[in-house]
């Protein structure tokens, strides 16, 4: 018969984006205790507020599983001397097991004879083994911890309850001096202590005292709340998911209600007043049927309905606060110049080590040129681009991105806007932040997409110039992400990127001038190839690319980031097929084979030398490819290497090629090497795994 559990921790208040991962490690936590101390279970369920973090374990086994197993122990002849006499070595094994030496015996394992004792562990009653889960619960880890009273622990917060029930029945715990019990606490304000009589009643118990202990049924009550509100007022509210997570953590009873501000804030732009209504007051704004933002907002109450006109009031008051200074703010910096601004960021430091803001905009000024010439783009295109990375840093220095740093970029599209900068110029400044995330938006336009690449680029190789790279798992400048950020951009717009060429060509245009740059840019060109294959490596992995087909171009000997995905794409895609085994195998010798070339020699394949005609025909076919690949694209060009497999096994099959004849060995590896150039150009195809 099995039984459930309940165990409550009740705390002072939780951060609310500490709530769901604290939740969710204690139900890890828990899972891993049960299975490493054999009792079996059905399911875990997980409930929380701000005040409490619970577990219920549903179909608990009535005890540890049993243990019965045959032991192992010393070969005979070390077990028992000559006389038959046990050893200390048998003696000590019998002891480890708990057994008696009565009960060895002997058996053949691989043609010599072992000890064995028959093992049987009875397994424990599950009362006795939960009792150890408090030290599963100090072992927790948070992002901050605290400590309280006396103590000398720390925890995510002070610990004022524990509820530790099997079915009915009070387990015995103690956790930082609170001893178990059956009384849980409800509602700070509505609720009062109450008992749980069975594990099962958990749930229902606490509704009475107004807590919604199930953190997605409560998160589903919200949202149905809002929807009526939605409906009744034909509204549109955007439910962000991210406040929607915190708001729910938030409380423990929640009520949804209506707020207003006047009418007038309005002519602030609508991501400002969004953004003081997110970030510092958690509410969700509301918007017409014509997608525009509207003077109410959406709060959600911890508590019941009552007076519900009074905290509409009341939280509207202390949104006005924030949107007088949010208009304050605003109207202050639209009297600035855009020219205003880019002059302070001379004396704003972007690292002591690199320089000022306003010279890192100077670089990526040189470098977005170097960049959009590169990628076509039109004259108007790399006009706009010239004006916008002149400028594109300068909300750094507004009253507005002070107080909301989150609003970087968006606050720089409508000032530019609002100063008379042309759209596509406004655009490319908010995009240049893009992406924000791994998984992040990415810019839409080509202009931003520009900004965006040339404002990493110079950030990545002014922090390797002065050996500020990442170590380890430290990134403190986040350059990681930087360069991530890179190469989504390049995949996503399909432009090339051959990545030595275009450094060397940054490099070059900013040692030319360093006096207007800040800085002599070191050689760090190898360094960031290799950080930047890394990336490209996780970016592939992302993508549930073969390993080997992922290290075959990382390594292979071209740096163009464009021709990698598209190389990745075809070695995925040709992988099932019937000739991709032979025709890597023949590739994989000729490359192998090759390493063995006078790589100094330089000396054209001489036909004089040739002994067979699969010399010859290989060599015949293999001009016929070299000729016409620079007009071939990528996948042509590789299936014209695999054509090749027929040839390079009869050549093979009839030519020795370490002949003892050094001019003729040396003729045959050259004549390996030219193709197996051309295959390592295309990928590493010695590192992929076809056996």
């Amino acid at each position: 018969m099995t039984k459930q559990f309940l165990l409550e921790i009740g705390l002072e208040e939780i951060p609310a984006h500490i709530v769901t991962p604290s939740a969710n490690q204690l139900v890890e936590k828990v899972t891993s205790f049960l299975k490493e101390n054999r009792l079996s279970f059905g399911s875990i369920e997980s409930f929380s507020t701000p005040r409490r973090l619970a577990i219920r374990v549903n179909e608990l086994a009535e005890k540890q599983e049993n243990i019965e197993e045959k032991a192992k122990g010393p070969a005979k002849r070390i077990a028992q001397d000559a006389e038959g006499n046990w050893s200390k070595a048998a003696i000590g094994f019998a002891k480890g097991q708990q057994a008696n030496i009565e009960d060895l015996f002997f058996e053949e394992f691989n043609g010599e004879d072992y000890v064995y004792v028959h093992k049987f562990i009875e397994g424990k009653t599950a009362e006795s083994v939960i009792v150890s889960l408090s030290d599963v619960i100090t072992q927790m880890t948070f992002p901050v911890s605290m400590n309280w009273a006396n103590y000398d622990y720390k925890f995510i917060r002070p610990v004022h309850w524990l509820v530790s029930l099997l079915d009915d029945n009070i387990i015995p715990m103690s956790l930082f001096g609170v001893e178990s019990g059956r009384v849980t606490r409800g509602h700070r304000f509505l609720g009062e202590n109450t008992e749980i009589n069975h594990a099962s009643e958990y749930e229902a118990s606490l509704s009475k005292q107004f807590v919604m202990v199930d953190a997605a049924k409560r998160k589903s009550e919200i949202v149905k709340q809002i929807k009526e509100i939605e409906a009744k007022n034909e509204w549109i509210i955007p439910i962000d998911e991210v406040l929607l997570e915190e708001v729910n953590n938030l409380v423990e009873y929640p009520t949804a209600f209506v707020g207003n501000f006047e009418a007038h804030y309005l002519d602030v732009p609508s991501e400002i007043l969004i953004t003081s209504m997110k970030e510092h007051q958690r509410y969700f704004e509301v918007l017409n049927q014509q997608n525009q933002l509207i003077n109410h907002f959406i709060g959600v109450r911890n508590g019941d309905s009552n007076y519900i006109e009074n905290v509409a009031k009341g939280n509207a008051k202390v949104l006005k606060a924030r949107l007088e200074d949010a208009e304050f703010f605003y109207q202050e910096d639209i009297k600035v110049p855009i020219e205003t601004s880019v002059e302070k960021l001379k004396y704003v430091t972007f690292h002591e080590k690199i320089g000022s803001i306003y010279e890192k905009m100077e670089r990526v000024n040189a470098i977005s040129k170097v960049i959009g010439e590169h990628v076509g783009l039109s004259k108007e295109e790399l006009h706009h681009l010239d004006r916008a990375s002149h400028i594109y840093k300068f909300d750094l220095v507004t009253l507005m991105v002070d107080e909301f740093p989150e609003l970087q970029g968006i606050i720089g599209e409508k000032y530019a806007l609002l100063h008379g900068e042309t759209k596509e110029v406004a655009k490319a400044i908010r995009e240049h932040y893009l992406p924000k995330s791994s998984d992040g938006e990415l810019p839409l336009s080509d202009m931003g997409a520009v900004l965006a690449i040339s404002d990493k680029i110079d950030t990545l190789i002014t922090f390797f110039s002065v050996g500020l790279m990442p170590k380890g798992s430290n990134d403190p400048y986040a350059l990681r992400r930087q360069a991530y950020g890179i190469i989504r951009i390049i995949e996503n717009k399909g432009w090339t990127f051959p990545i030595e060429m275009l450094y060397l060509k940054i490099e070059g245009l900013i040692n030319s001038d360093e006096s207007k740059f800040g800085l002599h840019l070191e050689d760090s060109n190898e360094s960031i190839q290799t950080f930047l294959m890394g990336r490209m490596k996780q970016w592939f992995n992302g993508k549930n690319i073969r390993h080997d087909i992922v290290e075959a171009v990382i390594e292979s000997k071209q740096d163009d980031l464009s021709q990698m995905f598209e190389v990745a794409d075809i070695l995925k895609e040709h992988a099932p097929t019937s000739d991709f085994k032979p025709s890597i195998e023949s590739l994989t010798r000729v490359i192998n084979l090759a390493n063995k070339a006078d790589k100094e020699a330089g000396q054209p394949v001489d036909t004089t030398l040739f002994e067979n005609n699969a010399e010859k025909e290989l060599h015949d076919a293999f001009n016929v490819i070299k000729e016409k690949a620079s007009n071939l694209t990528l996948a042509e060009n590789f299936a014209a290497l695999k054509g090749l497999n027929p040839l390079i096994e009869a050549y093979f099959d009839n030519t020795m090629v370490m002949a003892e004849d050094i001019n003729v060995r040396n003729n045959r590896l050259t004549q390996l090497s030219e193709i197996a150039k051309m295959a390592l150009s295309f990928a590493s195809l010695d590192k992929l795994i076809v056996k």
